[in-house]
């Protein structure tokens, strides 16, 4: 048996020319997800602090994506320094959980009960994190998005997520340190709750969080990357029969 990625249209999902978002911007000139990040928290009426990360969900509202065990570490997460942008829809006690949240602690939480594809170009160019705690999930798309934009993402490790994201070696020298994520293997809210807080800590050394950026923004998931595979799949599917 083998496995194929699937790939992501760069024409679309790209910080540098992407038509959704109001800043562009690279690699090298990060500048402008700063600015893509301030218009994300006006949107939902959210105060803007440099030092205060972002972390951005696009999902389905349902178990199979995590938000049974992000429900049990919910007390845990809305402790920590951080704030939070919720689009999606699904189960009603998810989104009911989230309406709660955003009306409770709205200077905190933001949430879009719905689908909004512009909106979903903005968390991915304006959150500074993303997070995906899937219970499993055979690819996946939004945390490869999310390595374009420089948006770390936080996943649990498993199917797809394991295969695109790796984790972050903070005992490793910048230099030699291939990390883009952060990954979590239980599926147990103080796993989730722990791998945040991880990343959160990450997030406050500058130096070591533009190389996160940087690693994940200089990954290949295009489809011609897939195509490649699948060429040299078909190649060997050939010589084995013949």
């Amino acid at each position: 048996m083998f496995g194929i990625l699937n790939g992501v249209d760069y024409n679309v999902w790209n910080p540098e020319t992407d038509i959704h978002i109001p800043h562009h911007y690279s690699a090298k000139d990060l500048s402008g997800k700063k600015k893509n990040k301030k218009i994300l928290l006006n949107h939902f009426n959210m105060p803007f602090n440099e030092k205060v990360p972002l972390i951005g969900i696009i999902s389905r509202m349902v178990a199979q994506k995590g938000f049974d065990i992000f429900a049990l570490a919910i007390d845990k997460l809305m402790a920590l320094n951080a704030q939070w942008v919720i689009l999606g829809s699904g189960e009603e006690q998810y989104e009911d959980l989230f309406r709660q949240l955003s009306n409770k602690i709205p200077h905190k939480v933001g949430a879009y009960i719905g689908y909004n594809n512009e909106l979903s170009h903005l968390i991915e160019a304006g959150a500074d994190l993303f997070l995906m705690p899937s219970l499993y999930e055979p690819c996946g798309l939004n945390q490869i998005y999310s390595l374009k934009y420089g948006t770390v993402p936080v996943v649990k490790k498993t199917g797809g997520l394991a295969d695109t994201v790796n984790d972050w070696d903070e005992l490793n020298h910048f230099g030699f340190n291939t990390g883009t994520g952060f990954t979590f293997s239980d599926h147990t809210g103080f796993a989730l709750y722990k791998s945040v807080k991880r990343a959160l800590n990450n997030f406050n050394n500058p130096k070591a969080w533009i190389k996160i950026q940087q690693n994940g923004m200089a990954k290949d998931y295009s489809w011609r990357h897939s195509a490649e595979q699948y060429i040299e799949l078909y190649k060997l599917a050939k010589n084995k029969r013949g």
